[in-house]
């Protein structure tokens, strides 16, 4: 197919590479136009110099960028320039609301939107392994998804727009709260005079074990976060399940608890570490 992706991050890098790798045309746009020539010098397809030029006549424009208001100037530009009954699907983080808008302004077009939300972090990009959770039209989804494969293990349209959002911040919370419980864990482990890694290895198979056990636990008693999902992306991500709680009326005590300890990690210059530098504040 004939495709664009626009935003071209640490996530958005692998998954346009995926995607020209399974035989699509691709075009992309990124703000730094130096990064989409670097990927246009590595991959099948080409660099645009717009937005428009680069979904122009695409059938499927994919976005992973920055927040609601990216997203709004985006689509604002994709919409003419794509081909009638073109689907934009959006990877980006942001509100169920923002979802909603786009979904109205594309159906008033003649385009279609989805909201493709992921979970992976840049090793499930890199790897073509990402979790999307999606919100849009179902014909719309069944058009993407074959090719959102390229990119995924696993896809599911979870209801109409802004429900793949809603999903993501589900996904966010419970990140959250296992985080924050494998820091003070962690943490408590030292202070025992335990072994970290026999603690792990104890442990890990039994009804603690999570996908963040087994992937941050050792790094997190190295005190190593130079990599991964950042401090900032997470507040981010956090603001929003936030504000969508006090809408919906939503109580969660431990989301807002765990947000104000990323803002101490922030304060401590994390902004760029891991999610998982939780437990730096617990040992500074």
């Amino acid at each position: 197919m004939k495709v664009a992706f626009v935003g071209l991050g640490v996530m958005g890098f692998p998954m346009a590479g995926h995607l020209a790798r399974a035989g699509h045309e691709v075009a992309v746009f990124n703000r730094s136009p130096e990064k989409a020539q670097r990927w246009a010098a590595s991959h099948p397809g080409r660099a645009a110099a717009t937005v428009a030029e680069a979904a122009k006549d695409a059938e499927l424009v994919f976005l992973c960028v920055g927040n609601d208001n990216d997203v709004r100037g985006v689509v604002k530009e994709t919409l003419p320039a794509m081909a009638a009954g073109g689907i934009v699907v959006d990877h980006t983080t942001t509100s169920a609301k923002v979802a909603r808008e786009m979904a109205e302004l594309a159906q008033a077009a003649g385009r279609w939107f989805v909201d493709a939300p992921v979970s992976g972090g840049q090793a499930g990009a890199e790897n073509g392994q990402l979790t999307i959770m999606c919100g849009g039209d179902p014909a719309a989804y069944a058009r993407a998804e074959p090719v959102m494969a390229a990119f995924a293990k696993a896809s599911r349209l979870m209801g109409g727009p802004g429900a793949g959002q809603l999903t993501k911040m589900v996904n966010q919370i419970c990140i959250a709260g296992i985080v924050q419980g494998l820091a003070e864990a962690l943490h408590f482990t030292k202070h025992a005079g335990l072994d970290p890694a026999e603690v792990l290895a104890a442990i890990s198979k039994g009804a603690a074990q999570s996908w963040q056990m087994e992937n941050r636990w050792p790094t997190m008693a190295d005190g190593k976060f130079d990599f991964g999902f950042a401090v900032d992306w997470m507040r981010k991500d956090l603001g929003l399940v936030l504000d969508e709680a006090r809408s919906n009326g939503a109580r969660l005590d431990m989301t807002a608890l765990v947000d104000g300890y990323y803002a101490e990690v922030q304060a401590m210059g994390g902004n760029r570490w891991d999610t998982s530098s939780l437990i730096a504040r617990l040992e500074k």
